[in-house]
């Protein structure tokens, strides 16, 4: 019998928390893979600031390498003044990153997958920028969208196309995530059902079966770079869209 790839995507309640006019809101298992996540980046976190050794340890040294990562990130595509906003980047990078690779976990739940879930990063994202380009330079932050340097006859054709691509940010930003990991994981897991299927067909579907093995094993280690390459995406794009907040007029 083939397995349902889609089946591990399923969002299940655990236990009600409240119930709001005719809604029932409850804890389910996305919620607690990502206070799984929390919990998990806040011990790496706390251990490898703990010993604060002038010849680090083996979770000092990751720990710092991680900071050294995404502070050399901002830097490079916001500038000094991005590192304001460090913690901000450092918390999604290192949230997206711990619930895609808890999601290759056998059984658990892929947090990443839901596009609800990355349509929510996006949209944090979409208003902090927003909110800080308003509040730094008020209306001048709307030059983001008439670039200089543009002849007038196209100015309003090139301005229409930059609010567009100004306004689909969160899309682009929330689906490019979802979609990978969502791709990833049924294609993980329809390999994995030729194994069990094959293995159940005797000496012939042993052998046939190492194929497929194979394949999932390979697209196993591939899953590690995208989970990996997905958050560092996520991050290195918010950092252009805080340059833009940060230098609407560049």
């Amino acid at each position: 019998m083939a397995t349902d790839p889609i089946h591990q995507f399923q969002i299940v309640n655990l236990f009600p928390v409240a119930k709001v006019g005719g809604t029932d809101i409850a804890f389910t298992n996305s919620a607690a893979f990502m206070v799984a996540a929390v919990v998990i980046i806040t011990a790496f976190l706390l251990a490898g600031a703990a010993s604060r050794a002038m010849v680090p340890g083996r979770l000092q040294s990751a720990a710092e390498l991680v900071y050294e990562f995404v502070a050399t990130t901002i830097r490079s595509t916001a500038g000094s003044e991005g590192m304001r906003f460090f913690p901000f980047v450092f918390t999604l990078f290192t949230f997206i990153l711990t619930v895609n690779l808890i999601g290759l976990i056998p059984y658990t739940f892929t947090v990443t997958s839901h596009i609800i879930v990355t349509l929510a990063l996006a949209l944090t994202v979409f208003f902090t920028v927003l909110i800080y380009g308003l509040y730094r330079h008020g209306l001048h932050f709307f030059g983001l969208f008439a670039p200089k340097g543009i002849p007038v006859y196209i100015l309003p054709l090139i301005v229409c196309i930059e609010i567009l691509s100004f306004l689909s940010r969160p899309i682009s930003h929330s689906v490019r995530l979802f979609a990978n990991m969502l791709a990833g994981h049924i294609t993980l897991k329809v390999f994995a059902s030729f194994i069990a299927m094959l293995g159940s067909a005797g000496i012939i579907g042993v052998a046939g079966a190492t194929l497929p093995l194979a394949l999932v094993i390979g697209l196993t280690a591939l899953e590690l770079l995208v989970a990996f390459l997905q958050a560092y995406v996520f991050a290195i794009l918010t950092c252009i869209y805080l340059n833009d907040a940060i230098h609407p007029g560049h």
